[in-house]
């Protein structure tokens, strides 16, 4: 639970930024209104239409704009000295004296100058942000967050788009204007990792290899055995051998024992795979195609340019689909 004395301050603290923000909506108001009341069209129309109010706000409220205007502005610093002053007793910031340049927008909105007046909308936002922070308002539900929340997407979206694209662009053209792309790559991508992506690529040949024969073992071990068959079936050795007395019975005796043998081979030549030895072997194969993949020259060139370029132009036509659209539509 918070000690009261720190509740009383937090109320304080709300109490008081909901009054400038207050007084901020009203200035704001009151400096688009006497803007507008300059405006020859506007004022003509005004007194046309309440002689009585636009006498009283010319000689009261035009006559005396920057009195008035000065009178907002001194509250207004009082909140930007005593804000400052809260931020360096909570040691807000890593020095005393960054306040000012954190809430620049706050320090430029005091000076009562027609180009430094529009700062205060900032000073606006500011304050709903601190009411969110704290709780007071949500202002994800209200329409109009809504509204900006949506084209502020589409807007974040179609520049992000096209800066992405133009990078693209410029790639592309390096690309192309690029004579030995392939040997750089080789060289400097390549080669420094030669023996990663061997010991990478020997480890999934084994692993394609076990994992293809455990899945397939039974096929592969009726075709072993048809195999064998076949041939004996085929062999005129064996066709003579039949003609002998009990010579059918030797013959299928003989088929079956072959029979056996292969399969039992093909287990033991699969058992081998998972050895050292046979790793040894398919790194060494690797590398020795390896090396034959590695070689380039002009033709190696221009295929690996072009498939840089298609795949880049490939990002590019992805990066221009308007999601948005499929968002808001």
């Amino acid at each position: 639970m918070k000690r009261p004395v720190g509740l009383a301050l937090e109320r304080l603290h709300i109490a008081w930024d909901l009054l400038i923000l207050v007084l901020v909506i009203a200035n704001l108001a009151l400096l688009l209104f006497d803007t507008l009341f300059l405006l020859p069209p506007l004022n003509d129309a005004f007194a046309a239409v309440a002689p009585g109010w636009h006498a009283a706000y010319d000689q009261h409220i035009h006559a005396n704009f920057i009195a008035i205007d000065l009178a907002f502005v001194s509250i207004f610093l009082l909140d930007v000295l005593l804000g400052w002053t809260v931020a360096i007793a909570e040691r807000r910031y890593h020095r005393w004296f960054f306040y000012p340049f954190v809430h620049w927008y706050d320090v430029l909105g005091c000076m009562p100058l027609g180009g430094f007046r529009l700062l205060r909308v900032l000073r606006v936002i500011s304050l709903l942000h601190r009411l969110q922070r704290v709780g007071m308002i949500d202002i994800r539900r209200w329409r109009l967050y809504g509204v900006y929340a949506k084209y502020y997407d589409i807007l974040l979206e179609e520049l992000s788009d096209r800066i992405a694209i133009r990078l693209l662009d410029n790639v592309q053209q390096q690309v192309r204007a690029s004579d030995s792309l392939s040997r750089r790559v080789v060289g400097d991508v390549i080669l420094p990792r030669k023996h990663q992506l061997i010991a990478e690529v020997s480890r999934r040949l084994e692993e394609m290899a076990d994992s293809a024969y455990v899945a397939n073992r039974d096929e592969l071990m009726r075709y072993v055995a048809a195999l064998v068959g076949r041939t004996l079936a085929e062999s005129p050795e064996i066709r003579r051998l039949k003609r002998l007395p009990m010579g059918s019975q030797v013959a299928r005796g003989l088929d079956e024992t072959l029979r056996d043998l292969a399969c039992r081979l093909l287990d033991e030549a699969v058992r081998g795979m998972r050895s050292p030895e046979f790793g040894h072997l398919v790194e060494h194969m690797t590398e020795s195609g390896f090396d034959t993949w590695l070689q380039v020259d002009k033709h190696t060139d221009r295929v690996t340019e072009q498939v840089m370029i298609d795949t880049l132009e490939m990002l590019k036509e992805q990066i221009a689909v308007r999601q948005w659209r499929e968002k808001y539509e």
